[in-house]
């Protein structure tokens, strides 16, 4: 074999070295990319590679007084699309996707040509329609169409006390009532979703078709008891069809604590769907809506006249129909001319003509402080958003007619709420608490973060003046225009009230067109409740007395009954349940919804008070409802009223006590 030449062998060791040059300085490379420059490439290639996502853990429930839910959370999938993945003519399937998503075809066909790599198409879509989507997807093999879990507010008792729950908007937000006042409370934790995709952005595994939710927001107990607020309410909806009235509200107060146990208006709204609603449904009235009290505006009168003695409880005045107050002449509501009356009788029959005589006699600068010292012209201060001050006069500004007008409710404005927590103290011994409704909130490991305590604002006027006008407010009840209001076997004080609408201008009334009230608590001589019915603008009758006053006796007849409050008249006695049955088969009464036949999908809640324990389980078990016991000896009270109409699977918690 030839040897090599000396330039052959020249050109070989060039070769090789060049070779293990190239071999040394790849090995450098290599290790120049992993030892010193790998943590930088590393973090820089999980930026570029990996996408975020800001999700909201679920909110916290909100419950009755008795732990009945009436807001609750929880997972919908929502559906995006990944333009960069997606394999289908856009407008064809958004003609598809439409009708299911219950949207435009225009408005899902421009999110399906939106540029990026994540466009929601519809948030928390219901069960059945994620079902049809999910359907659809797998049918023509669509790909860029993807879910994520989140989560989504609920109002299992649909319109009850929807303007005091308010209502979530789609990023969960609180746009309403509770929802916005405690948003920051009741809200879950926002978690960031990472998400790997490839160098297009497309999720790589599906990594972010699941979400799974962390720490839930704190949940709250209110003061308000679901089977009051029902009462209320259906009351509330069969005045409405009744007086034709353009609006009303109902609310009903613990007079010794200042709790809420209703609070309802209406027009109404269902939060599940309250984007088919506008501001007037949603409003709250109870605290966002000042009107002229009217004669309801006398009881506070009264109690400043006899706490300043400017008179007696047996004083008599001369009433001849009307009075001239600095040129301006105020009449009686009634045109009636009642001549010589007792004090207690002005009351009876809300005679105008001595309330201004008393307005004057307290003067400008009393009867103001005492308006304020009830609380009007200021805030409760309750965890409701929205509340209005309400209107009152600048003492120095005041004129005998604007005194004299004052003290029959005109030229005034106030909150439903102001009116009755001024009534409340009245019933309460004459000590002014201030009203709240939420009671309690737990923390999400259930251990409780804060309970609202009785809160006293100050003693507006002695006990002796109370009880002496509330004897006074009980004759407007048993003897004078407030008769309707009876509840039948108890004691109660009330009054009646009627006063011009204003103008949404606030200039001025709108003529032929009134506000009909009715304020009372009882009993007389233990006071437990107090309510206010308000009926804005209702067609033909229109006096508080004619129409408020039976709307407030049809509740309280009812609510008496539920709160098992024993009546004094004994012939009632058997009309009320009594706290331990005789026998299981004694039915306790309790108040029911209406009849009303369950729609598709729907359960009538049966009623099984008087049952045993077993009985009551087997019924309730047999309706497709989850029965949840409390207590032992026969059922004296169910959670979930009888003849609701709920879905299958609800809890209906009984109560139970001995034989």
């Amino acid at each position: 074999m030839p040897r090599a030449t000396p330039q052959v062998r020249k050109s070989i060791a060039i070769a090789m070295f060049l070779l293990l040059a190239a071999v040394v300085a790849l090995v450098g490379r290599i290790a120049w990319v992993q030892f010193v420059e790998g943590r930088h490439l590393a973090e820089k290639s999980r930026t570029q590679l990996r996408d975020s996502k800001l999700l909201q853990s679920p909110r916290g429930t909100i419950f009755d007084r008795s732990g009945r839910e009436l807001a609750i959370s929880s997972l919908r999938k929502s559906l995006y699309v990944n333009p960069h993945e997606f394999n289908k003519e856009p407008a064809e399937l958004a003609a598809k996707l439409a009708p299911i998503l219950e949207m435009k075809m225009e408005a899902v066909r421009d999110r399906l040509l939106a540029g990026g790599s994540f466009v929601w198409l519809k948030r928390t879509l219901e069960p059945e329609a994620a079902q049809k989507v999910a359907d659809l997807i797998k049918a023509e093999n669509i790909r860029g169409l993807n879910f994520i879990e989140e989560s989504k507010r609920y109002y299992p008792n649909d319109s009850l006390a929807a303007q005091v729950l308010g209502f979530v908007g789609t990023d969960d937000v609180g746009l309403s009532g509770l929802e916005m006042a405690l948003d920051k409370t009741i809200k879950g934790e926002l978690v960031k979703q990472a998400v790997d995709t490839d160098s297009y952005g497309i999720p790589i595994l599906r990594s972010s078709v699941l979400f799974k939710p962390v720490k839930q927001g704190k949940s709250v107990y209110l003061t308000i008891d679901s089977a009051i607020q029902f009462i209320v309410e259906q009351s509330l909806d069969k005045v409405m069809a009744r007086t034709q009235a353009k609006a009303a509200t109902v609310i009903i107060m613990n007079p010794r604590t200042g709790e809420i146990l209703a609070m309802a208006s209406r027009p109404g709204f269902d939060p599940n769907r309250f984007y088919r609603y506008g501001a007037a449904e949603w409003k709250n009235r109870a605290v966002s809506v000042i009107y002229e009290p009217g004669s309801t505006f006398k009881s506070v009168v009264a109690a400043a006249a006899l706490q300043e003695k400017a008179v007696g409880g047996n004083e008599r005045f001369f009433d001849s129909g009307y009075i001239e107050v600095s040129g301006r002449r105020i009449k009686n509501w009634s045109g009636d001319s009642y001549g010589s009356v007792t004090f207690a009788d002005a009351i009876k029959n809300s005679i105008n003509t001595t309330f201004a005589q008393l307005g004057l006699r307290l003067g400008a600068e009393r009867l103001n402080n005492y308006a304020r010292a009830f609380g009007f012209g200021q805030s409760t201060d309750i965890e409701l958003p929205g509340e209005e001050e309400g209107l009152l006069f600048k003492t120095k500004d005041m004129r005998d007619s604007d005194i004299a007008t004052m003290a029959i409710g005109q030229s005034i404005a106030v909150t439903p709420l102001q009116l009755l927590t001024a009534v409340s103290a009245i019933a309460n011994e004459g000590v002014l608490l201030k009203p709240y409704i939420v009671k309690e909130i737990y923390n999400a490991d259930g251990s409780l973060a804060s309970a609202t305590p009785t809160q006293r604002v100050r003693q507006v006027v002695s006990p002796e003046t109370a009880r002496l006008l509330a004897g006074m407010m009980e004759r407007v009840i048993s003897e004078g225009g407030g008769k309707r209001a009876t509840v039948k076997g108890y004691r109660f004080a009330g009054k009646t009230g009627t006063a011009e609408r204003l103008k949404e201008s606030g200039n001025g009334y709108e003529a032929g067109r009134y506000i009909a009230s009715f304020v009372g608590f009882g009993p007389v001589e233990d006071p437990q409740v107090a309510a206010l019915v308000v009926i804005d603008d209702p067609v033909g009758a229109y006096y508080g007395g004619e129409i408020a006053a039976p709307v407030f006796g049809e509740i309280m007849n009812q609510v008496m009954r539920y709160l098992t409050i024993r009546p004094q008249n004994a012939a009632e006695l058997a009309n009320l349940p009594t706290a331990r049955p005789p026998a299981a088969t004694q039915e306790p009464r309790q108040a029911v919804a209406p009849v009303v036949k369950p729609g598709p999908g729907k359960v009538a809640v049966p009623s099984v008070l008087g049952r045993s324990m077993r009985d009551a389980g087997e019924i309730l078990a047999g309706a497709g409802l989850v029965f949840v016991p409390a207590g032992s000896g026969v059922a004296v009270r169910q959670s979930v009223l009888p003849n609701s109409i709920v879905s299958p699977g609800t809890e209906v918690t009984v109560y139970f006590e001995p034989r």
